[in-house]
C-alpha cells in the first residue's frame, strides 16, 4: 500500500508541476494543490502516515540545504541589517494582527496571544523553491528572506516559551534561551571553521560518492543538533549548506543533492504539505475565513515589507520581500497542533487555522511570480542544458 500511496503521490507532483508551469505559475504551486485533491480532504487517495512524515521531512531538510550551498556569503553578510528589520517587522506586525483577532473573537487573553503566535511563524521553504525556479535565491531579496527566516525562528520560539510559561507550563525560560544560545554560538563556529574542515577530510574516503555522503552527514548532523536545542531543523540543515558551500566541493554536492531531493523527497515534502487540508467541522468559523486569510496575507507582507523599506530597498524590492515571508507552512503546523493539544484552540478554529496556513502557502507562489516580474535575474537556476533545476 505505501508503494502505490508513493506512485500516487510522485505522479501527481509531475504532472500537477508540468500544468502549473505550463500555465505560467511555479510548479510548488501545482503540487501543492495537488497534495489537497489526493489527500484526505477530497479524494483521499493517500493518507499522511508516519512513514510520509519522515519522508517529507528528509525532503524539507534537503530543500533548505540546498538554499544554503546556494546562498552567497558575502551577500548574506551585505544583507544582514535587512534581514534583521524583515525578522522583525514581520514578527510585531503579524503578532499584534493575531492577537487583535483572538480578542475580536472573544478568545482569552492568553488564547488570543498563541492566535497572535501562530499567524507570526513563517516557512520559507516554499519561497525558497519559488525563488530557485525563478533564479532569485542569490539575489538581496532572497538572501534578506533567508535571514529573515532565520530570526523569525528565534523570535517565535522565545516569545512560545514565555507564554507558556506565564500559562503555568513547566517550560523554563531560562533554559530555552540558553539553548538557543548554545546552538547559534555553536553553528558560527562550526560553519565558519569546523564542519569545512570536516568535510575536506570526510571527502577524502576511499568510497563510492565520499564528497555526497560527508555533506549528506554534516547536514543531518546540524539538524539534528538544531532540533535537539529547540531550533526548526531547517535552519540547521540551511547553515550545515552554507558550511559545505564553503568548500571546493560544493557545487558538485549541490548537483548531486538535487538529484537525490528532487527525484522523491521533495516532492514529497510539497504533495504533503495538502494533506493537512480539512473542511469538516468549520460551520460556525466559516464567515471568518476570507478575512483570516487576508489578514494573514496583509500583516507579513506589510510588517516584512517595511522592515525591508527602512533597511533601504526600494519599494518593489520591499513588496518582493514581504511576499517571501508570507508562507507560514509546517511550523505554523506544529504551533497549531501544539495549541490544540495544550486546550488553547478548540478543533473547529484549529481546522480554520490550517486552511489559513494553507491558503498562505498556496498564496506566496503567485505574489512572488508577480512581484518578481520585470525584475532582471541575477542567477539563473538552470541546468547545463537551460532546464530549470526542480524539473
Amino acid at each position: 500500500m505505501f508503494i502505490l500511496q508513493l506512485i500516487i503521490i510522485l505522479a501527481a507532483a509531475k504532472l500537477a508541476g508540468h500544468i502549473s508551469a505550463r500555465l505560467g505559475q511555479p510548479t510548488v504551486l501545482g503540487q501543492l494543490l495537488a497534495g489537497i485533491l489526493i489527500g484526505p480532504a477530497v479524494f483521499g487517495w493517500v493518507e499522511n502516515s508516519d512513514i510520509l512524515k519522515e519522508l517529507s521531512t528528509i525532503g524539507v531538510i534537503l530543500l533548505m540545504f540546498i538554499a544554503g550551498l546556494e546562498t552567497d556569503v558575502r551577500e548574506f553578510k551585505r544583507n544582514a541589517k535587512a534581514a534583521s528589520y524583515v525578522g522583525f517587522g514581520g514578527v510585531i506586525i503579524p503578532f499584534a494582527g493575531g492577537y487583535a483577532s483572538g480578542v475580536w473573537l472573544g478568545l482569552g487573553t492568553f488564547e488570543s496571544m498563541f492566535f497572535g503566535l501562530v499567524l507570526t511563524a513563517t516557512s520559507v521553504s516554499i519561497t525558497v523553491q519559488v525563488l530557485r525556479e525563478m533564479g532569485k535565491l542569490k539575489s538581496k531579496e532572497g538572501v534578506a528572506i533567508l535571514g529573515a527566516a532565520v530570526l523569525d525562528d528565534i523570535l517565535v520560539i522565545v516569545m512560545l516559551a514565555f507564554l507558556m510559561s506565564f500559562m503555568g507550563s513547566d517550560v523554563n525560560v531560562g533554559l530555552v534561551l540558553l539553548k538557543k544560545f548554545v546552538f547559534f554560538a555553536a553553528a558560527i563556529v562550526l560553519v565558519w571553521k569546523v564542519l569545512p574542515w570536516v568535510m575536506n577530510r570526510l571527502a577524502q574516503f576511499k568510497i563510492p560518492q565520499a564528497p555526497l555522503g560527508a555533506a549528506l552527514l554534516l547536514c543531518l548532523v546540524l539538524a539534528y543538533f538544531a532540533e535537539l536545542t529547540g531550533v526548526a531543523a531547517i535552519i540547521g540543515a540551511y547553515l550545515a549548506g552554507i558550511a559545505v558551500g564553503l568548500t571546493s566541493y560544493g557545487h558538485s554536492v549541490m548537483e548531486k543533492t538535487e538529484s537525490v531531493g528532487y527525484a522523491l523527497f521533495v516532492p514529497v515534502f510539497f504533495i504533503s504539505i495538502g494533506f493537512h487540508a480539512r473542511f469538516d467541522g468549520v460551520g460556525e468559523y466559516v464567515w471568518l475565513l476570507v478575512p483570516l486569510c487576508l489578514l494573514a496575507v496583509l500583516t507579513k507582507l506589510v510588517g516584512s515589507g517595511l522592515g525591508a523599506r527602512l533597511a533601504g530597498y526600494d519599494w518593489r524590492s520591499s513588496i518582493a520581500v514581504g511576499s517571501g515571508m508570507v508562507s507560514r507552512g509546517e511550523v505554523a503546523v506544529i504551533l497549531a497542533a501544539l495549541g490544540l493539544e495544550s486546550g488553547l484552540l478548540d478543533p473547529p478554529l484549529f481546522t480554520v487555522l490550517i486552511i489559513l496556513i494553507l491558503a498562505t502557502t498556496i498564496a506566496a507562489p503567485p505574489l512572488l511570480k508577480l512581484t518578481f516580474s520585470g525584475k532582471k535575474t541575477e542567477t539563473a537556476a538552470v541546468n547545463k542544458d537551460g532546464v530549470p533545476m526542480n524539473l
